[in-house]
């Protein structure tokens, strides 16, 4: 689930605080990167356990309107399609999901008032009463899509989660926009025949990727004064302490993983951290790193210090 864009996001920000801390100390800096990204793959299993919640607190409100339905002599009884849905069955028993609740004790049982919330915000959107017009049975495929369309139109972008979640956690401030897109991606890939037993998205996709948050954030910090010095000789007319601090930090990770990465195309690159740049520093940083990252490019490469091209035919970092 952690990918690289998720990683150097991750530098940067650990990067920035190493500056902005000013203790120097290097091992303690990366133990602090490997936790941020731990709590990440927190983030994503715990946003997967809210779905769940929400479903019990259906059942709650389905038996407390069962009893009163039996007990008004009721000849129609309240409809359980919601909370039988069979995605989410499979999802309370998956082995990951609840050997991360039971070992790491997060539950949502501490936000019953959020919780009620969320199910509130469920049951009245038209996702939701569309489903409850259903004259058939739904199949499993239709129980799981109802629950993507549910997690994409009612808890992406909801700001009461995201504050909530930043109450839990000051490392998940920035970490949302790239969960949700991997709870996504996990809804779609369960199957039923996989039962209880079906694979969640691993923790990283393989070593090489632990290894490369590991190299990047080192090379970015022990190559500093070399890519500072890269960096001041592009400005014209400008001091580098004029830099905003983040936008030096983006550039001189984006530098780091241009020189120790030769496997990685530059257009790749400049466009991670150019986006980086969009979304954390200011409105007209995007334009800046991009310029300023293309003109070091090309004179690394007129002098023979970097072995790439700026071709976009290039493929794109899998």
């Amino acid at each position: 689930m952690i990918n690289r864009e998720l990683i150097r996001l991750k530098v940067v920000q650990m990067t920035y605080a190493y500056y902005q801390n000013g203790n120097n100390k290097l091992d303690a800096a990366e133990k602090e990167l490997f936790f941020s990204l731990s709590k990440a793959y927190d983030l994503y299993l715990y946003m997967l356990e809210l779905m769940v919640e929400i479903t019990r607190m259906a059942e709650r409100a389905l038996i407390t309107a069962t009893q009163r339905a039996q007990r008004l002599g009721e000849s129609e009884m309240p409809d359980a399609r919601f909370v039988n849905n069979q995605f989410i069955a499979q999802l309370r028993v998956n082995h990951q999901l609840t050997d991360f609740i039971e070992s790491q004790k997060k539950t949502w049982a501490d936000e019953e008032d959020f919780v009620r919330r969320m199910y509130k915000l469920v049951i009245e959107s038209d996702i939701y009463k569309e489903w409850m017009q259903k004259t058939t049975p739904p199949t499993y495929d239709e129980d799981r899509e109802l629950w993507r369309k549910l997690y994409k139109e009612l808890l992406v972008d909801n700001d009461d989660l995201d504050q909530l979640l930043e109450e839990k956690s000051v490392y998940w401030n920035d970490d949302r926009f790239i969960v949700d897109t991997f709870v996504l991606k996990s809804i779609k890939r369960f199957e039923k025949k996989n039962g209880a037993n079906q694979q969640l998205l691993p923790e990283y996709r393989d070593e090489d990727d632990k290894e490369f948050a590991r190299r990047l954030f080192r090379a970015s910090l022990l190559g500093a004064d070399n890519y500072r010095m890269m960096i001041t000789q592009s400005l014209h007319n400008w001091e580098l302490e004029r830099v905003a601090l983040m936008d030096l930090v983006i550039l001189q990770t984006a530098l780091a993983e241009m020189m120790t990465f030769p496997q990685i195309p530059l257009v790749v690159t400049i466009n991670e951290y150019v986006d980086i740049a969009k979304f954390y520093s200011t409105p007209r940083s995007g334009g800046y790193i991009n310029g300023t990252l293309d003109t070091i490019a090309r004179r690394l490469i007129e002098e023979g210090k970097l072995k790439k091209t700026l071709s976009q035919g290039e493929k794109s970092e899998k």
